[in-house]
């Protein structure tokens, strides 16, 4: 039944993930016993040292209800140094401990050369699942999501994802991909999402709006303010300049638009963009260095994957989920659970 749904039209990549885009890998930690509902999602951009070879990147803060750090320096200097981790709200820090030592450990020298590390961290608050106070997360599940990374992961309620909630379902990890040409090239885009926000009477799934019908169902009252939160990661192998990164950064709105969301005031919307293409080498003596960048005139079609994927991976991210009973007796039901009010989504 889940094959049916089709969403865009645009070709995906091979696996449909942005491990599409090529040196691009996803690493979970996941954390759940009883109150505990919660984890930690990796994604590292290529197989070097992340902190001497640069990612060039972009960021947009949709809504800024959040708690993301790192975010200053990539909109200054438009590259990452560091993998890029995902987790709850309250353990921002204790990744972003875990992020810096993992930096630390890959370059020593820098204590000694540049004496700074801008690590970038991601949240969403899972608190109706996942008892936050509690402070699971510690610096060692960083280190240990950074070391499961590899280009096949899970999706769902898993990593980060785990206490997730979107549209008063399962929410959590999910992620998509679609190809671009580029005269006779090849190229990707990938999205990757933490999913934790919406309002089930708002819910959109391939342009059919079964929100109120799973509402109705469940036999209960969703119509509160929208609340949560939604990180969406892109990634590409194009050429794209940082001023770019952040115009596609800005369409990935146009794929969580088409599930529902609205962008409600209690929920922190926030998206960044990658490109593999001429990482910034900080050991390079050069006093020049040539980047290669789309023509602005075909960026359309970069813009349209963006969203396709992105909303994508926010329905991915439903359908992957099981049902989860986390702290206080508290349930999310899965999409699944409903798999007879979905039908084929294409009608």
């Amino acid at each position: 039944m889940f094959q049916k749904i089709n969403i865009g039209s645009l070709p995906k990549g091979q696996r449909n993930t942005i491990c599409d885009v090529p040196g691009v890998k996803v690493g979970h930690v996941t954390l759940s016993d009883g109150d505990c509902q919660t984890g930690v999602t990796a994604i590292t951009t290529h197989n070097e040292n992340a902190f001497n070879l640069r990612t060039r990147a972009a960021s947009h803060v949709f809504n800024g209800f959040g708690k993301s750090v790192g975010l200053v320096q990539v909109e200054e200097l438009g590259e990452l140094e560091t993998p890029i981790l995902l987790t709850n709200t309250l353990s921002v820090g204790a990744v972003s401990e875990g992020l810096i030592q993992h930096t630390l450990a890959e370059t020593p020298d820098i204590d000694f050369v540049m004496g700074t590390i801008n690590p970038v961290v991601f949240e969403c608050n899972d608190a109706f699942l996942n008892k936050i106070s509690a402070l699971y997360v510690r610096p060692n599940h960083a280190l240990e999501a950074i070391s499961a990374v590899s280009d096949e992961f899970e999706q769902g309620a898993v990593g980060a994802g785990r206490g997730m909630s979107c549209y008063g379902l399962k929410g959590g990890i999910g992620s998509a991909s679609r190809q671009v040409k580029l005269g006779n090239k090849e190229y990707h885009v990938g999205a990757l999402v933490l999913s934790n926000m919406g309002r089930m009477p708002d819910f959109t799934l391939a342009g059919r709006h079964i929100g109120p019908q799973i509402e109705e169902k469940l036999a209960r009252d969703e119509s509160g303010p929208e609340k949560g939160s939604i990180i969406m990661i892109v990634g590409t192998d194009l050429p794209l300049s940082e001023r770019q990164l952040k115009r596609v950064a800005r369409r990935t709105s146009v794929g969580l638009a088409r599930t529902g969301s609205f962008l409600g005031h209690g929920s922190g919307d926030i998206a960044l963009a990658f490109t593999t293409v001429d990482p910034v080498d900080i050991k390079s003596r050069k006093r020049t260095h040539s980047v290669e960048q789309m023509d602005e005139r075909r960026i359309d079609r970069v813009f349209r994957a963006a969203a396709e994927a992105t909303e994508e991976a926010i329905v991915n991210s439903m359908l992957n989920a099981e049902r989860v009973t986390g702290r206080d007796g508290n349930t999310r039901y899965a999409l699944g659970d409903f798999g007879e009010l979905m039908g084929d989504a294409n009608e």
